[in-house]
């Protein structure tokens, strides 16, 4: 039986102080901050209250889960009220919110809806796509891209000749297509090559991208289409702005600072100094799907080595949080690889014992709820191996080899990684004035 159901656990959650979907809430000041830093802490304060009232004692740990917006909740909790939770899980954190609404929903759209034209790619490309994804990056038997970011295959090796085009026994590509597809991969830059977000698309993630960055058909939308609509009219600028879209974002460093400079200390928790984290004894496990169709992968990654970078080292890191990625796996579960696992065990196994997760068993789990594969995932940079030969869907045929491509991982992006802002906002004349306060 599963620890939150044995009456271990008290458990509270939040609608983050809206409860209707869309940006429109953005409009208010007080929802804007709720949403953006506030409510997961005043939650905390409530359910403390509460469970101790009804148990007649304090809870002994404090736990976090939370996954996409959740896990930029999750970070946020980290990096601004280091005292709230003992453990935090992490997954697919939403934390670089501003830009990744923007910036990088709008650059798959505007890659996909190639000069304001019908989608170049639609779901009915991505699974010859895929394989030809699958056989240019020298994926095993089993379809899964363990080490996605060492793969550079270029699009381009599968452009039609001259006069030829698509069949079902011979995919290839227009050159349109290549264009969308290498804009995907590389990223949302500027006009001085410099990512305007820090991540990009994966190669593998492909079957993960329909309903999201690809549509059903060429004159049909795409999820990130209205990701970026919500969050420029609503959550950006001081006032709504009802009539943006996609299209009308700037892909130029003026425009970055611009967009950026509003949101700041509001809805990012891109902070990497987690020291007071760490001195009260926290614990963050962070985890992420390679194959995210929604929040690349790859600017977690970054964050977790601006994290070292911060707080003193690998090992000073590895000493309170550890990043896993889980190969194949799409935004928050699904997708192609073993996508569920104990977060939970392994997390308040590390706070009450001190035992760190040296590692998790990912599983495949069928309608069911038989478990089909199974397949460990290491800390960052380490990846699961098959080096015995063993069965594929056999965790115990893998072994961790580092990923020289996650480890050296450097990116050339305008933004930062810095120590964040608490924000002080007032409602002044019809308008939300922020101010800044280092912390």
């Amino acid at each position: 039986m599963h620890a939150l159901t044995t009456g271990a656990f008290a458990v509270a959650s939040s609608d983050e102080g809206h409860y209707q979907g869309g940006g429109l809430f953005s409009t208010d000041p007080t929802l804007r901050a709720d949403f953006g830093y506030k409510s997961d802490h005043e939650l905390l304060q409530a359910a403390k209250a509460v469970i101790k009232q009804y148990y007649g004692q304090a809870a002994t740990h404090s736990y976090f889960d939370g996954c996409s917006q959740g896990g930029h909740q999750a970070l946020t909790e980290a990096q601004r009220y280091p005292t709230d939770f003992d453990g935090i899980i992490a997954g697919a954190p939403a934390n670089n919110f501003t830009a990744l609404n923007t910036f990088s929903h709008a650059w798959t759209a505007q890659s996909v809806y190639l000069n304001g034209g019908p989608a170049t790619i639609t779901n009915a490309d991505l699974a010859d796509l895929h394989k030809a994804v699958l056989k240019g990056c020298g994926a095993p038997a089993d379809g899964i891209i363990a080490d996605p970011l060492s793969c550079t295959w270029d699009p381009g090796t599968i452009q039609c000749k001259t006069g030829r085009t698509s069949t079902s026994d011979a995919y290839c590509l227009t050159p349109d297509q290549v264009t969308t597809l290498r804009r995907i991969y590389a990223g949302p830059t500027d006009e001085h090559g410099q990512l305007l977000y820090p991540g990009y698309q994966l190669r593998g993630s492909e079957l993960n991208w329909a309903g999201i960055i690809t549509p059903a058909t060429a004159t049909g939308a795409s999820g990130d289409i209205s990701f970026v609509r919500e969050t420029l009219r609503y959550q950006i600028f001081d006032s709504p702005q009802p009539t943006l879209t996609y299209k009308d974002i700037k892909f130029t460093a003026a425009y970055y600072k611009k967009v950026m400079a509003l949101g700041e200390g509001m809805y990012d928790a891109t902070d990497p100094d987690l020291t007071a984290f760490k001195k009260a004894g926290g614990k963050l496990i962070l985890w992420h799907g390679l194959g995210d169709q929604h929040i690349p992968s790859v600017g977690t990654m970054a964050y977790y080595k601006a994290v070292e970078k911060a707080v003193g080292g690998e090992a000073a890191t590895m000493s309170f949080a550890r990043l896993f990625l889980l190969p194949g796996v799409a935004h928050c579960g699904g997708g192609q690889g073993p996508d569920t696992f104990d977060a939970l065990t392994a997390i308040t196994d590390w706070v009450t014992k001190g035992t760190a997760p040296a590692g998790l068993t990912t599983k495949s789990v069928d309608s069911g709820g038989n478990t089909t594969a199974t397949r460990p995932v290491y800390p960052f940079p380490y990846y699961a191996k098959n080096t015995t030969g063993g069965p594929a869907a056999d965790a115990s045929s893998y072994t961790p080899v580092k990923s020289t491509a996650e480890a050296n991982l450097k990116l050339n992006w305008l933004g930062s990684f810095r120590s964040g802002y608490e924000t002080v906002g007032n409602w002044v004349g019809g308008k939300w004035i922020v101010s800044k306060a280092k912390k």
